[in-house]
């Protein structure tokens, strides 16, 4: 039998708790956000994304790899942490959740709307995006390249699924691997470790120029 101090006990931690959550929530002015809003936080290495709902929800697709290991709706439920994530995005394993105002934006700056002055297509109705946002909420294959969370909410609001960080990450890496410098490092690579094992004949010269010949003619 439960006793009365022992009621009293968890009465104590559930309005511990219930204090911890408004002062969670008390650092976002719930005013600010309207239904169908497109939120963005700036995280250290990307920029997450999410759709808020209204009366402080906020539906965004997050990788997660609790998921694979268990059914238990309150164990997945709590927030993911940087583990869970990056374990996540490794394992393709994502779902599209709704998570509050605070625990969506992790103590990071949010940004509202922000894409609207990078797409050319201007934003559905508020309710459309929410509904867009709801319908597709559930377990879902997670790219980082090419579904990650910003395709998510681009489809939701603009009915693209896009990804400008993606477009940039691709830049950069064509910038990296498909330079002038990198052409004529990987020939000499290529010639430096053929002449060091004595095999440099006409077959092999071929095949071994042909890569930084590519890279040449895409920088």
């Amino acid at each position: 039998m439960i006793t009365f101090l022992q009621l009293l006990s968890l009465f104590f931690i559930a309005s511990k708790v219930d204090e911890e959550d408004k002062a969670k929530d008390s650092k976002y002015d719930l005013s600010l956000y309207k239904r169908g809003d497109l939120l963005e936080v700036p995280r250290t290495l990307f920029t997450h994304f999410g759709i808020y709902l209204g009366n402080n929800r906020v539906a965004h697709f997050i990788p997660d790899i609790l998921p694979v290991f268990t059914k238990n709706k309150a164990a997945i439920g709590k927030m993911v942490t940087n583990n869970r994530l990056i374990l996540g995005v490794i394992a393709k394993s994502a779902s599209v959740r709704v998570d509050s105002l605070a625990d969506f934006a992790y103590g990071s700056e949010i940004l509202v709307n922000h894409m609207d002055k990078l797409c050319s297509q201007p934003p559905l109705e508020r309710d459309e995006v929410a509904r867009r946002a709801e319908k597709l909420m559930g377990s879902m294959t997670y790219s980082l390249l090419w579904y990650n969370c910003e395709h998510y909410v681009m489809y939701c609001r603009y009915g693209m699924a896009i990804s400008y960080q993606t477009y940039q990450f691709c830049l950069t890496v064509r910038k990296i691997i498909c330079s002038r410098m990198n052409a004529y490092l990987t020939a000499l690579c290529g010639m430096g470790t053929m002449l060091y094992l004595g095999s440099l004949t006409l077959l092999n010269t071929v095949p071994t120029l042909l890569v930084p010949f590519t890279i040449w003619m895409a920088s």
